[in-house]
């Protein structure tokens, strides 16, 4: 295999025939590329055969199981995708239109050691990418990638024999059975439905409707022009226009999915929007009294309530912080026996007996609704005031290039360390410590924090405050970290702000 170059010019001969990549595409944890501009149809085969390449050299049995998300050129990328996978000799099993946890489920079902599905996830139309492992129910991390990335821009991907195809139908209706299982609401429960116009449009309002809700659809027409918002559950566009159908439809709550289905955004029955390290907490809660005593993963953007909420300590709950991505979480999650973890983005990580142990909308939306079953005297927003009350910022994300963000973020850490070994203060507060598992979590006194870090698949820093004591000191964080953060010029504008 020749090796892939970073650019070719379009509407060229070149670009019929050579392989393009651009290096900066492959990410921690997945890849994502601009297409046509940063990878083309022949890249993508010899990603195919780089990815078939490194299973056969780690001696995995030589099965895949293959979907795309619901995007107009999802489907010529994952056959291009899929012709480099049977060159390496892979055999390949096409699940057709999917969302990611559709194709996590598939490895069990149709016991396929590996997979990769063809999406973008939130990101804008405009965007490819695959999440890919073969190791269930984990998928690729930092390790796996640097590997993969290395084998296909080196041109080491190896062709042989004993490639095949087949279209397997029926795993969609397999992962909704498998979700509905027998359960049935007891309770009258309202709920609406947003999925964006997204792939989780061919799913979500099934899979509700079939456990007993009365579901209020919006925007579930599947349309990948994506014609309202981009399907982001953590943007507040998405969750505004959610509390906007609630107010309007008298709803008990809203359930928000993403374009790949693998993360949930909840806004509870007086729409007022609750991001998902809080509704992790309100389920740790639930959960904690079926398994007391049980490990919840918290990844590094969340709040301090998994450590500090009263009723969790009281159920001998074991709070562990953790790096941001869904790689790392599902990995963590496995290797320290967690019930579940949480990531602020909406990412929720059910392991046995609740799920198999990686990231499902769907799964999330079932739990969020028995939870709900199991309390029936009790709303959505009874159950948020029930939390110790915190005031957190959305998800901040000012633009860093590729290229310069992990140098950059190097230095902030830096900066905010010597801050606090100088004794110096943030929001009039002390520094307690600076957690430095991903990026900088500056932790002050009476517990209030402040993350800086790095976009593992976007251009962007990454900004999360939240405060244990008021919106003024929360706002107060956010301004002193933002000044840390603006002495790097290379630190653009940020995409929301407070």
């Amino acid at each position: 295999m020749t090796k892939p170059i970073p650019e070719v010019a379009p509407n060229t001969w070149s670009f019929l025939c050579d392989a393009m990549i651009k290096p900066t595409g492959f990410r921690e944890y997945d890849a994502r590329w601009k297409y046509p501009e940063e990878i083309n149809l022949p890249g993508m085969t010899a990603l195919g055969l780089g990815l078939g390449t490194q299973i056969q050299r780690r001696g995995i049995e030589p099965v895949i199981a293959v979907g795309n998300d619901y995007r107009d050129y999802s489907l010529s990328i994952k056959n291009a995708l899929i012709l480099g996978l049977m060159q390496a000799g892979i055999q390949v099993k096409d699940i057709g239109p999917a969302l990611s946890p559709m194709a996590y489920f598939a490895q069990f079902h149709l016991d396929a050691p590996a997979v990769a599905m063809v999406t973008a996830s939130h990101n804008p139309n405009g965007w490819t990418g695959v999440k890919m492992g073969f190791e269930r129910p984990l998928t690729h991390g930092p390790d796996e990638m640097a590997e993969l990335r290395d084998i296909v821009l080196s041109g080491e991907g190896q062709p042989q024999s004993g490639g095949s195809y087949e279209f397997v139908d029926g795993v969609k209706d397999a992962y909704i059975d498998d979700l509905v299982g027998d359960f049935k609401m007891t309770r009258p429960l309202k709920v609406v439905c947003a999925t964006g116009n997204g792939t989780a449009s061919a799913f979500a309002p099934e899979v509700l409707e079939r456990i007993g809700v009365e579901v209020v659809p919006s925007h579930t027409r599947l349309d990948y022009t994506f014609p309202n918002y981009n399907p982001n559950p953590e943007a507040m566009e998405m969750l505004h226009d959610m509390a906007d159908t609630v107010k309007s439809s008298g709803a008990d709550l809203a359930l928000g999915f993403d374009g790949d289905g693998d993360r949930c955004g909840v806004v509870d029955d007086e729409g007022e929007e609750i991001f998902a390290d809080k509704i992790g907490v309100i389920m740790a809660r639930d959960l904690a009294k079926l398994h007391p005593g049980a490990t919840f993963v918290a990844d590094v953007k969340s709040t301090g309530l998994f450590a500090s909420d009263p009723e969790l300590q009281a159920l001998g709950v074991k709070a562990d912080y953790w790096k941001t991505g869904h790689s790392h979480m599902k990995r963590r999650v496995k290797e320290i026996g967690a019930l579940a973890g949480f990531e602020k983005s909406g990412h929720y990580f059910l392991a046995e007996p609740v799920g198999r142990g990686y990231d499902c909308g769907m799964r999330v939306a079932v739990e969020i609704c028995k939870l709900m079953d199991r309390n029936p005297d009790q709303s959505m927003s009874d159950l948020r005031k029930a939390l110790p009350k915190t005031w957190s910022t959305p998800t901040m994300s000012p633009y860093a290039s590729d290229t310069e963000k992990y140098d950059i973020l190097h230095r902030l850490v830096d900066k905010l360390v010597a801050k606090a070994e100088a004794g110096e203060s943030l929001a009039g507060r002390a520094i307690k410590e600076v957690v430095t598992v991903n990026g900088a979590r500056v932790i002050l006194d009476n517990g209030s924090w402040g993350l800086v870090r790095a976009s593992s698949n976007t251009p962007n820093l990454v900004v999360v405050c939240e405060s244990s004591e008021s919106e003024a000191e929360m706002r107060a964080i956010f301004l002193d970290i933002d000044a840390v953060i603006r002495s790097e010029p290379g630190v653009g504008d940020y995409d929301q702000t407070i």
